[in-house]
């Protein structure tokens, strides 16, 4: 995902209800603080991490309080090692204090997503395939994980309900089959790429004979998945789907596939560990 304006009100939205969910009626251990003290602070991670999340912590301390200072040592992608300096924070202490918490929380959790990508895509570095995240992402934070998807290295897939068509088992069977949603998809949204999930050769077949750009080959052996790209041939795009991990993923990979979407990425994503210290 590539940062734009969109995504820029994205942020502005989110922070703004993240600090309503930690504020609310306001900061009373903050208060302890004379109104007039001001400080710096620094913010280094205790583990090395693939940093993301800089412009979620300048929207923090922009809404809390624009006079504070926030000075970056590293940028969005940056590969940083364990107790390495991140950004400097200089103001009114009570707003350094106020805006810690959630500004860590943005950066740590998207630095982990981005960082669990980075490991995922060093594996499969070899090959042509590109890894792509799911829709299991954390409510409220759909954006910024796929963003920080693609700090990390990796891809995005659809990014909600509304910009692809994903037809799966129960969409097949409400529509009458494969080659019935097909064409009813492309009545609905022509423009639209149109995915097929399917669980065998079987279906791989009908799903090329009814001409989806993308078809998801849904928990295939590493066998199957080869006699999939056989078949397919470069008629449609492959990716492939199902209990995907670091064990497997190699494996996968080398079969051919265009994709490998992988829920984890998001889903199992593991906050790094971050310190700030008034210096």
């Amino acid at each position: 995902m590539q940062f734009s304006d969109a995504l820029q009100r994205d942020i502005t939205e989110t922070v703004r209800f993240a600090l309503a969910e930690d504020i609310g009626s306001g900061d009373i251990t903050a208060q302890l603080i004379p109104s007039n003290h001001t400080a710096t602070a620094r913010i280094i991670t205790r583990e090395s991490a693939v940093i993301c999340g800089v412009n979620w912590v300048n929207e923090v301390f922009q809404q809390i309080d624009n006079s504070v200072t926030v000075i970056w040592h590293v940028e969005d992608g940056d590969y940083v090692a364990a107790d390495s300096l991140l950004f400097e924070l200089s103001g009114q202490a009570r707003s350094l204090l106020t805006g810690e918490r959630t500004a860590l929380n943005f950066l740590q959790l998207l630095s982990g997503t981005a960082s669990s990508c980075k490991h995922y895509a060093d594996l499969v570095a070899h090959t042509n395939v590109r890894l792509l995240d799911t829709r299991k992402t954390i409510p409220g934070l759909r954006t910024a994980q796929k963003y920080a998807v693609s700090c990390g290295g990796c891809h995005n897939h659809r990014i909600g309900l509304y910009d692809a068509f994903l037809i799966k088992e129960n969409h097949i069977a409400a529509c009458g089959g494969i080659e019935a949603a097909i064409t009813a998809a492309r009545d609905i949204a022509p423009l639209k790429p149109v995915e097929v999930e399917v669980e065998n050769l079987t279906e791989l077949s009908i799903a090329l004979t009814g001409n989806a750009d993308i078809i998801m080959l849904d928990n295939f052996t590493i066998e199957e998945l080869r006699e999939g790209v056989a078949i397919t041939n470069g008629r449609a795009k492959l990716e492939a789907s199902g209990n995907v991990s670091m064990a497997t993923l190699v494996g996968i990979a080398e079969t051919g596939v265009d994709f490998i979407s992988i829920g984890a990425l998001t889903k199992h994503a593991q906050a790094i560990d971050l310190s700030m210290r008034f210096s």
